[in-house]
């Protein structure tokens, strides 16, 4: 009788007073809640080739007492982690009930542990990220993190449409173990898919030019903008040095950047076009008019001279274009004044972002003419004094190689396969004014021009040299050892379809932009007008 009293208060407690905790201990035996990953959408070239895509994978945890044998577990997944014996026994050691051993595992290689029937282990499914092309555009796709969020590029400004949402499912068990129900609670939503307006073609052979570049040249970086300037879609957008996307680790902060959109950097000539532009649409030049220009020319306290020596001499508008003049564009600028000057610079959009669907994009810097020195008038219309982005540069020159008109560059073509709509524009010149420029800038590149050597049979083609001193950030002057060679221009010259720059950054053995940055622009533009079908015009 006394052990029935017994049993009979030992079940009156337990379901009375431990019934509720036991049932939830009981269920959590019993019912396994999985969650499942919602799948990160793709990412493709304009043609449908993969440039980053998501695949299966697990995260492998430990309960690490119910380790038995650490030493022989350690053995047997130390070469399917890809990890040493020595930090597994670490991770063994560690208190609590859960302890990560691998992160974003391969499906396949998790199989390989599941088939071990370790106790103790858990698989959490999860996803990975995978760049199937490696080096391609990684400094514009970007990467994600171990939780799958973005981290850079278009992985980070996307994020929230790239994306997925993970859903539920439970698993009912047996006594024994074994599952008896399956139950999808909440369904998982895959995220957005982006195609992108690059021709993974043409991205690769942009690359291998600037590769070309930083073998020859050893600079610093290198960076090339390749633009329909009528849509304004970028066809091509890379960077060197090359980023393994699949190795972020491996690459410096400096290579991972995405230097189209985020590095600043002073002009130069390449900006010269656009004073210019200015001075004809205030009609205080003409493309026929002389001027008389001794070697140097004083404004304030500054004096400017060429590039090269010379003596006095009478060179028209269209002259002092294609040969670069310092001293003949100053006096294009003071004629211009100031406040006229700084109207223009700001028009063709060097005071802001351009508004490309890129992550970091810098809107460079431009001085209010309110903030001018004496001597500002004497730098600023050549490159000087002012910084720009590359994605603005292209940008502005396709103004000048589309009849006038600025409007947003864009890198997305379809969300989920819907059409991204063509950005609007906004006329900044007139045709006219654009079609004198665009023939000045022929002469850049023919006889007597300051990148003579640039030609491609069957094809006219326009555009502007650049070669600008970088700041020496120490002392606060220009760096007689630092410089920035640059080259802007497209093709065909009168009706141009295709648009392309070259950022050199601090390249070795030549400084200026005819002999470091021409080259390449020809080499790209060599591959992509007849690839991408545009017909030769002489």
């Amino acid at each position: 009788m006394l052990s029935l009293l017994i049993a009979a208060s030992r079940a009156a407690w337990l379901g009375g007073v431990k019934g509720a905790s036991l049932q939830s201990v009981a269920l959590t035996q019993q019912v396994e809640v999985l969650k499942v990953p919602g799948g990160r959408g793709a990412i493709t070239d304009r043609n449908g080739i993969e440039l980053a895509v998501s695949e299966p994978a697990d995260d492998i945890a430990v309960t690490p007492y119910l380790i038995k044998q650490p030493l022989t577990v350690a053995r047997r997944l130390a070469p399917l982690l890809e990890t040493t014996e020595g930090k597994l026994l670490e991770k063994f050691e560690e208190k609590g009930g859960f302890v990560y051993l691998a992160r974003n595992l391969p499906g396949t290689q998790s199989a390989k542990i599941r088939k071990l029937k370790i106790a103790g282990l858990q698989f959490i499914p999860s996803s990975r990220r995978e760049y199937p092309r490696r080096w391609m555009a990684s400094q514009v796709l970007g990467w994600v993190g171990t939780d799958g969020q973005g981290l850079a590029g278009l992985e980070y400004a996307k994020d929230d449409v790239l994306r997925g949402t993970d859903g539920e499912r439970r698993i009912v068990k047996d006594a024994l173990g074994e599952p008896i129900v399956l139950q999808e609670t909440e369904r998982a939503q895959p995220g957005q898919d982006l195609r992108l307006t690059l021709d993974a073609e043409l991205q690769g052979k942009v690359e291998n030019v600037l590769a070309e570049v930083g073998l020859k040249w050893r600079p610093k970086g290198a960076t090339a903008v390749v633009m329909d300037p009528y849509s304004n879609t970028v066809l091509a957008l890379a960077n060197w040095p090359r980023v393994d996307a699949n190795d972020r680790a491996g690459a410096p902060d400096y290579a991972a950047q995405n230097r189209a959109v985020g590095l600043d950097y002073e002009p130069g000539s390449t900006f010269k076009p656009f004073t210019v532009a200015g001075a004809l649409e205030e009609d205080v030049v003409t493309p026929t008019d002389v001027f008389r220009l001794p070697p140097t020319i004083d404004v304030a306290d500054r004096t400017i001279e060429e590039a090269h020596v010379r003596g006095t001499v009478d060179l028209s508008t269209t002259q002092i274009l294609a040969q670069s003049s310092n001293v003949g564009t100053v006096r294009i600028g003071l004629r211009l004044g100031p406040r006229r000057f700084d109207r223009w610079v700001r028009r063709f959009g060097f005071d802001r972002l351009t508004g490309i669907e890129l992550p970091g994009e810098e809107s460079g810097q431009v001085l209010k003419h309110s903030e001018y020195s004496g001597s500002s008038m004497g730098n600023l219309p050549i490159g000087q004094g002012e910084s720009v982005t590359p994605i603005q540069l292209a940008t502005a020159y396709s103004a000048i190689a589309n009849g006038g008109i600025l409007r947003r560059p864009r890198i997305i073509s379809e969300i989920d396969g819907k059409p991204t709509p063509t950005p609007r524009g906004r006329r900044i010149v007139s045709a006219t004014t654009a079609a004198q420029v665009r023939t000045m800038l022929e002469g850049v590149v023919e006889a007597g021009g300051s990148a003579s050597e640039v030609t491609i049979p069957g094809y006219s083609l326009a555009g502007k040299t650049g070669t600008a001193n970088k700041i020496d950030r120490k002392t606060g002057e220009y760096s007689k050892t630092r410089y920035i060679a640059s080259f802007a221009g497209f093709a065909p010259a009168r009706k141009p379809k295709l648009l392309v720059t070259v950022m050199v950054d601090e390249p070795q053995g030549d400084i200026y932009g005819a002999q470091v940055a021409a080259p390449a622009f020809q080499a790209i533009m060599r591959f992509a007008l007849p690839y991408l079908g545009v017909a030769p015009d002489g």
